[in-house]
């Protein structure tokens, strides 16, 4: 009976035709879709006696091949006959296809993960509804920290008795180097591996929205985390970085700053690069522009974490992409790069 079945459906097979795109899908749901006719033969094929399961699989896959090359060879031909020059006006003006371009935030971002990643430096990513214990807590703010008023941050829910177990939408990226912390050691505080990471990503605050300001911006933070790791490892690497991004005669200068999650904090400027350093109205007559904020990991974090801090150091560093970018093409206004203007966009087709 099972065979009666299948020599009338290869029948059927040899004999499809079709004229359009939507008779052919009409043909492939009809015979091989998950209710189609040639899977409905298994079904059947449960009732074959045992010595011609064999036989008659042999002969359902031989079905479904042909099914398959049918609509395929039908799927071609229909294409080609679309394609055809005798239903073409070659007299037409050919319409420009514009190109499109990266984003001068991705332009920046993908600029800074080289920079970093050529120096050993790993990509790190993480969730960005995240919990207070890891955007917070483990990153040593205190409970009454002015951070996790609801004027600085968007709470999704809030647990008035229990603060760690508050959800939000991360401010900073830190949130990621508390989660690769917390992975990469083992109960008594060793490290599995050294940690030298780099975590990009889009991070949230309640601001008023100006053209210094967003509610949404995005970050780069950086994580190194070993033994014996100093404070004049962190200045070597960000005065590389500074080079690397903003050309080889650039200067640095740290200038002694406070953040909950490094101790000592330090805030980093470089010297101008449209005076040189001898002072303009870019850098507000100082020579200096800030970039970003940096510093060693407070040994409170590392145990936080699960680290432990009598054993390993380590340092920290992050910055804002749209400062980044605001310094490398002078973009007066930050909302620009949220606006999708695509006038806006197309200056910087030359940088992709």
């Amino acid at each position: 009976m099972i065979l009666e079945k299948i020599e009338k459906l290869l029948q059927e097979v040899n004999n499809l035709c079709a004229s359009n795109a939507e008779e052919i899908e009409a043909l492939r749901l009809k015979y091989l879709s998950k209710k189609g006719e040639i899977t409905a033969l298994m079904a059947d094929f449960r009732n074959v006696a045992p010595e011609q399961k064999k036989a008659v699989g042999i002969k359902i896959n031989e079905l479904k091949q042909k099914a398959l090359e049918r609509i395929n060879a039908l799927r071609e031909q229909c294409t080609s006959n679309e394609q055809s020059c005798d239903d073409m006006d070659l007299t037409r003006t050919a319409y420009p296809i514009g190109l499109g371009t990266r984003h001068p935030l991705s332009i920046v971002t993908n600029e800074i993960i080289d920079i970093f990643t050529r120096m050993g430096f790993t990509l790190a990513d993480g969730p960005e509804v995240e919990d207070d214990l890891h955007v917070f807590t483990k990153m040593n703010f205190a409970a009454d920290h002015p951070a996790r008023d609801m004027q600085d941050t968007f709470f999704v829910s809030q647990h008035p008795n229990d603060v760690t177990k508050n959800i939000l939408l991360r401010s900073h990226t830190s949130s990621v180097q508390a989660r690769v912390m917390e992975n990469m050691h083992t109960e008594d505080g060793k490290l599995t591996a050294p940690i030298r990471v780099i975590c990009p990503g889009r991070v949230y605050r309640n601001e008023a929205i100006t053209a210094r300001a967003h509610c949404f911006f995005h970050q780069v933070e950086g994580l190194y985390i070993d033994k014996n790791v100093s404070f004049t490892d962190l200045k070597q690497v960000l005065l590389t970085f500074a080079r690397e991004m903003f050309g080889a005669d650039t200067d640095i200068r740290l200038r002694p700053s406070y953040f909950p999650f490094t101790e000592p904090s330090a805030e980093m400027d470089i010297s101008c690069f449209i005076c040189g350093g001898e002072g303009c109205g870019f850098c507000k007559h100082t020579g200096w522009v800030e970039i970003l904020g940096c510093g060693m990991v407070d040994p409170n974090v590392l145990e936080l974490c699960g680290i432990d801090s009598k054993i390993y150091s380590g340092y920290a560093f992050g910055m804002g992409v749209e400062r980044i970018a605001n310094l490398k093409y002078s973009v007066s206004d930050l909302r620009l790069f949220s606006e999708n203007d695509t006038r806006f966009l197309r200056e910087f087709e030359a940088a992709n």
